[in-house]
């Protein structure tokens, strides 16, 4: 399991999902052309995006192939928003 959360820049956790995203193996099928930012997640790493980066990983989510939807899309969208509000905010993918 994948957990999602929003920490600052000290580490401190803002905003956390209730749901992780379950891996399988249609993640790692995802084109990286296609999907730049989601391709990045494994299910042993952690990977963080920044402010910047989040319109484009709110395209990719929007993108996603039913294999890879459920529950944590929209609270990934969610703590998006949050990390769009704020300064020095980040949203991490924090796997196994």
């Amino acid at each position: 399991m994948i957990d999602l959360m929003v920490r600052g820049d000290l580490g401190d956790v803002v905003a956390r999902a209730e749901t992780g995203v379950k891996w399988t193996n249609a993640f790692a099928a995802l084109p990286p052309s296609d999907f730049p930012m989601l391709f990045a997640l494994t299910p042993w790493g952690d990977a963080m995006f920044n402010q910047r980066q989040m319109p484009q990983l709110l395209a990719e989510l929007s993108r996603l192939p039913a294999a890879c939807e459920g529950e944590w899309v929209a609270q990934a969208r969610e703590l998006c928003q949050v990390v769009e509000r704020g300064t020095h905010l980040y949203l991490w993918f924090v796997g196994d």
